[in-house]
């Protein structure tokens, strides 16, 4: 989604920059040095840089744990994210309902391989897990 935004502001800016300079003026010297920018551009830059600050989630991958639907399936789902919950305390652990399942995902990786690893990890005790693409949170930067 990011980058389909950086793409149009580029051409915008792009379009706004060029925009009216097919025509060369008859006398070079009364072109005074620096550049006119329209005022629309500052606009849509500050627009752009509201936008990328309330994204508070980024593409990525997650392993999908459990899946359930129909009686118990709350509880057992409920269980399953108490039990990631105590053996990966570091990691987060997602309940999320979609009608008619409940779901349990584990992770916020960036990359397919990171989610592998880890997936190779819960392997022994998951054997049904496996690796989805989802919305993870904006890791954290340590200073």
């Amino acid at each position: 989604m990011t980058s389909i935004h950086s793409h149009i502001l580029i051409f915008i800016l792009f379009f706004i920059q060029n925009a009216g300079t097919t025509a060369q003026p008859a006398d070079t010297s009364a072109v005074t040095p620096g550049i006119v920018q329209d005022e629309r551009v500052d606009q849509l830059v500050e627009k752009h840089i509201r936008i990328n600050q309330n994204l508070k989630t980024i593409d990525g991958f997650r392993i999908q744990v459990f899946s359930d639907s129909g009686n118990n399936s709350k509880t057992k789902a409920q269980a399953t994210q108490d039990e990631l919950s105590a053996r990966y305390p570091q990691m987060g652990v997602y309940l999320t309902f979609k009608s008619p399942n409940y779901k349990v995902r584990i992770g916020d990786f960036r990359s397919r391989l990171d989610a592998q690893r880890f997936l190779n990890e819960l392997a022994p005790d998951y054997p049904n897990a496996f690796i989805i693409t989802d919305q993870i949170n904006i890791p954290k930067i340590d200073p």
